[in-house]
Formats: structure tokens, sequence, C-alpha cells
């Protein structure tokens, strides 16, 4: 519980610089944001668009298919959030400060992986949070589904966590992060819709292969009382196994990384 509270603090005071750092441009602070919220209002003004002209989406109304596009990004914000020092993670390898990390007695991966918050996320992530109590609850779910949905969605952040190392982990053993990290995004993304859209096989690579479903869309389906049991297990399998192949991973990158020095 110390250790715990020790990375608590350590990542307070790295958010903080991150958050210092951010306000003090205040103006491409405001354009990020502003461009942030005009995309995400666009983006679901065109939903309902859609939606409004077929009625149904794969066969879920209005409300449903809003709480999917809602869910995917109440995750991937919450990544953006937690995780945005990945993307200024190859400087890092490249200039050799990833050296001082190394003997820092700070965990690697952790201030690898969560060296800084991102401000512009923290405050979409409340207005979010409401969005998605707000659609939730005109779903009418059960209590047990309310349970259900938080710990689906908690495992869809592990298996965004293990994607996020294993990025970080090819980084080190190949210098190339940024397009793999927007490789990502845009695989990711195909989580707005829910994943019945689409054909096989895509549909089951979205499921089991990368797991996009997973961490979007069956938190959604278990709220709205879809979900099946078999999947729901399976889930919680390929959360805990993408978690320990992720740090295998960069363990191994570990191994081969060559010092800045060396």
């Amino acid at each position: 519980m110390q250790r715990l509270f020790y990375y608590l603090k350590v990542w307070w005071l790295m958010s903080k610089n991150s958050f210092l750092m951010v306000l003090a441009q205040r103006l491409g602070l405001v354009i990020f944001l502003t461009g942030k919220l005009l995309r995400f209002g666009f983006f679901m003004f065109f939903l309902i668009f859609l939606v409004k002209g077929t009625n149904t989406l794969a066969g879920y109304n209005l409300n449903q298919t809003m709480f999917f596009f809602l869910t995917f990004n109440l995750v991937d914000v919450l990544a953006q959030f937690f995780f945005r020092e990945v993307y200024r993670f190859r400087p890092q390898v490249v200039s050799g400060s990833f050296d001082l990390i190394l003997t820092k007695p700070v965990n690697a991966l952790f201030r690898s992986l969560m060296g800084g918050a991102d401000v512009i996320d923290f405050i979409t992530i409340p207005p979010l949070i409401f969005a998605v109590y707000w659609v939730g609850k005109a779903l009418d779910p059960s209590s047990i589904e309310v349970v259900l949905y938080i710990l689906l969605l908690a495992n869809g952040l592990i298996i965004v966590t293990a994607f996020h190392i294993a990025v970080i982990a090819f980084g080190i053993v190949t210098l190339e992060i940024d397009h793999t990290i927007m490789i990502y995004r845009d695989l990711v993304a195909l989580g707005r819709f829910p994943v019945d859209i689409y054909r096989e096989p895509l549909r089951g690579v979205l499921t089991y292969f990368i797991p996009v479903a997973i961490m979007v869309s069956l938190p959604a389906k278990a709220l709205i009382g879809v979900a099946t049991p078999l999947g729901v297990a399976a889930s919680f399998v390929i959360g805990v196994v993408a978690f320990v192949v992720a740090l295998k991973f960069w363990n191994f990158a570990l191994k081969y990384y060559t010092s800045a020095s060396s």
C-alpha cells in the first residue's frame, strides 16, 4: 500500500508539471479543446442523422447506438489522459533520455507509460462521464448490468494498457512509435459503432485478434443486456492474457535495448 501511494504521488507530480506546461500556452489549449469538442459534436450529429434515417443500426436504436459511441469515447479519452507520455516516448529513446529513466528509482515502465496526464482530456472527462450516465440511465439497466458494465469497462482499459505497453516496447526495438500508435488509434476508431455492423472476417478480427469489440462494444452490450455469459468470461481471459503478453514483450525489449552511450 505504501508503494502504491508513492507511485500515486510521483504520478501527481509528473501530471502537475505536464498541466503547467500546457496551461502556459493557453491559446493552444483553447484551440485544441475547441477542435476536440467540435469533432465530437459533429460526429454525434452525424450519428443521430444516420440512425434517424434508418431507425436502427445493426438492430440498435438511437439511444443504444449513442451509448456505444459514448462508451468508445470514454475508453479512448481515459487512455489518452493516462497514457499521453507514450506519444512522447520516441524522442527519449532517440536522444538517450531513456538511459536516465532506467537509472532512476522509479519503474521505467510506469515512467514511460504514465509520465504526465493530458489536461485537455482531463477537462473533457467529467462531461463525458455525465453523458454516459445520462444516456445509460435512459436504457433502464438493472443493477447487475451496471456492475457488469463497470467491470467490463475496467477490463477494456486493461487491454488498452496492454496495447500501449506493446507500442512503447515495439518503439524500443524498432524506434517506430508514431505510426504504430496512430495505427492503433485508427483500429480502435472502428469501435465507434457496434461491431455487429461489420461482416466476417472483420468482425472476428475486431473481437479476438484486435479486441476492439471487447474494449468498447462488449461493455455497452452488457449494460443493454445483450452480452452473452461466454463472451463476458472470454473477455476477462483475453484481458489478462493481453496484459501478461504485453509485459513479457516489454521485458524482452529492455533486454535488447541499446543505450545511447554504448
